[in-house]
């Protein structure tokens, strides 16, 4: 599995919404918009995991720099979590 990461979301965009547009390029296994806490507004910016490592790169060709519900997308491979 590979996880994406996928920045300049619109606000109107869901969970689900994200999981059926990658699904086009593979398989999904989970799909998450980051939300604020407190609003639990999204933050613009969520998480794609693919099954395998040649459907996350096909997204992230398919999709870097390319329009969802109205606002263009960065799509590139997420990095490890950094310790607080």
């Amino acid at each position: 599995m590979k996880k994406l990461f996928v920045g300049g979301l619109s606000f109107k965009t869901t969970d689900q919404g994200l999981a059926d547009a990658f699904a086009k390029a593979g398989q999904v296994v989970s799909a998450v918009i980051i939300t604020d806490r407190m609003t639990h507004r999204s933050k613009g910016f969520g998480f794609v995991e693919m099954a395998n490592d040649d459907e996350a790169d096909s997204a992230i060709t398919m999709y870097n720099n390319q329009e969802l519900d109205g606002r263009r997308i960065v799509v590139n491979e997420a990095r490890p979590m950094e310790r607080r």
